[in-house]
């Protein structure tokens, strides 16, 4: 039986299973499989190196994105830009390694009714491995010019310049309570919650308005963030993290498998189990 596995430490919130079983059954893939295990950093290669000729491809999320160059060959030219892979799909030597959160990100910003000139200008909070995938997607969506505003400049630069220079951007970089300041036409938070609810508290104290911009939050639990409901407030145009998730596993579902799904099946089943899961909790 063909498997797929989504690894993690924490891996219980992943919403992969979900969806990878939701394109499976949607495509008839009735022999396939896929599962999630808990698997950090140290763990990893000798995890990875230990799987049988069965498991077909993996999805990784943190903390594994950056150690797994350390397995894969080859790796994509977006996964190596990007300094992050999450995708592993069995070859004949090995394992390749690709970056499909890029791709989940370009869709999730484009949606079915995207309307900005042909530059522009592009915004990231925060400056992890997320955060340069962000910076590839918005160059693919035809920004030159980027500003990234995190907590801490001088890492964001470490994070981030390189990858500009190479993808022939423009990048300033800017404190996380100044990011309502930029005049951005599309925006991507990576931040996680701490850093998501300052941004969404500066925000509503500086009484800024964000007319005209699309905010990707690439958060999708306790939907809506405190950031993405401070961003509708003030007139932005919130998309869900589950969008991004949804695209990127469309992706990593027809590298595995040689089949694409439809990502609007996948776009359900995460709802409904989102959903299923609020329940549960107002039931303890």
């Amino acid at each position: 039986m063909p498997r797929a596995l989504v690894l993690g430490s924490p891996i219980g919130h992943s919403l992969s299973p979900v969806l990878h079983r939701a394109a499976y059954a949607s495509l008839g893939l009735t022999d396939w499989a896929y599962a999630a295990h808990d698997v950090d950093e140290a763990a990893f290669p000798a995890f990875v190196a230990g799987l049988g000729p069965q498991v077909r491809g993996l999805s990784l999320t943190m903390p594994l994105k950056e150690i797994a160059f350390t397995v894969a060959d080859p790796v994509s030219d977006r996964a190596r830009g990007a300094g992050a892979i999450n995708t592993f799909v069995r070859t004949e030597s090995g394992w390749s390694g690709d970056n499909t959160d890029i791709a989940g990100i370009v869709a999730a910003l484009r949606g079915a009714d995207l309307e900005v000139g042909p530059a522009p200008v592009g915004l990231v909070l925060g400056a992890g491995a997320t955060a340069r995938s962000a910076l590839v997607a918005l160059r693919e969506l035809g920004s030159r010019e980027i500003t990234a505003c995190a907590r801490h400049t001088d890492r964001a630069w470490d994070s981030l310049e390189e990858l500009a220079e190479s993808l022939d951007v423009q990048l300033t970089v800017r404190p996380l309570i100044e990011w309502f300041d930029v005049s951005a036409d599309l925006a991507v938070s990576t931040l996680p919650g701490a850093g998501g609810l300052a941004a969404a508290e500066s925000l509503a104290r500086s009484g800024s308005r964000l007319a005209g911009v699309r905010l990707l939050d690439v958060a999708y639990a306790d939907w809506p963030t405190p950031l993405a409901s401070a961003a509708a407030v003030a007139g932005a145009q919130v998309v869900s993290g589950l969008h991004m998730l949804v695209h990127q596993a469309v992706e990593q579902v027809e590298q595995m498998t040689g089949h694409r799904p439809d990502w609007r099946t996948l776009l359900a089943a995460g709802e409904d189990e989102l959903a299923r899961r609020v329940r549960a909790l107002g039931q303890d």
